[in-house]
């Protein structure tokens, strides 16, 4: 786990950095004086401790940037001053520690951010972003059935509708990853809608059937059986 430390005192530095250690022993800590230091450096962090009130840019338009770069990073700030408590959920803080930070209500706190970045760390995983001419959005791997290439477009099909894009079927291979199987070379297929297979088609869940090249059937038959040995799912 990556954490940021951002606050122009030291001391509150080196007690944030102690604490955190002491709670997540594997984690790295990186520690910044200035809200400039982390923007500019630009490493991404799970966990950012940020200060408000600093020299420069303060911890709210620290926040305010970072969340365009790293949107999923979990920010916790450091204040002495409970009146910015509404300023920080502005820009979606996890939550605040009061100065001087407790180190029960540090070890409550750090507790519940680091389930969270698991928990969004399991949404990274389980959807895929998808960016269109008009529109970028996420979708969730488990809901599409099957890709199909057209040309220098392709076509997202779901259980709902059908997404058209510019995309690399190459691309999208790699970013879905091991549950999809490229069957032929215009279909990437799900593995979990698959409902039945020959040696040149595969029958889906919602009763389509794509094209399966049939100079990839044994390598398909493979795939799909390791798919199933390995507790995959099948919507059926």
């Amino acid at each position: 786990m990556e954490i940021a430390i951002v606050d122009d005192e030291k001391v509150i530095r080196e007690q944030i950095k102690k604490l955190a250690v002491r709670y997540a022993p594997d984690c790295n800590v990186k520690a910044y004086e200035t809200g400039e230091e982390l923007l500019t450096e630009g490493k991404k962090a799970d966990i950012v401790f940020l200060d408000i009130q600093m020299e420069g840019m303060n911890g709210i338009d620290t926040a305010r940037v970072l969340r365009e770069k790293q949107e999923d990073t979990v920010v916790i700030f450091i204040t002495g001053v409970k009146e910015y408590v509404f300023e920080a959920f502005d820009v979606s803080a996890f939550h605040y520690l009061l100065k001087p930070v407790e180190e029960k209500k540090f070890s409550e706190v750090f507790e519940r951010a680091k389930k969270e970045v698991e928990k969004r760390k399991k949404q990274r995983q389980e959807t895929v972003f998808i960016k269109t001419r008009n529109r970028s959005f996420t979708i969730n791997r488990e809901n599409i059935l099957y890709i199909e290439n057209r040309g220098k477009k392709v076509e997202i099909h779901t259980g709902n509708e059908v997404i058209e894009t510019y995309a690399s079927m190459i691309d999208l291979e790699k970013q879905l990853g091991g549950n999809f199987y490229r069957c032929h070379r215009g279909y990437l297929v799900n593995m979990a809608h698959i409902a039945e297979y020959e040696n040149d088609s595969i029958g889906l869940s919602n009763g389509e059937k794509i094209f399966m090249a049939k100079e990839r059937y044994n390598e398909f038959v493979k795939e799909y059986m390791r798919y199933l040995r390995n507790g995959g799912i099948v919507c059926v």
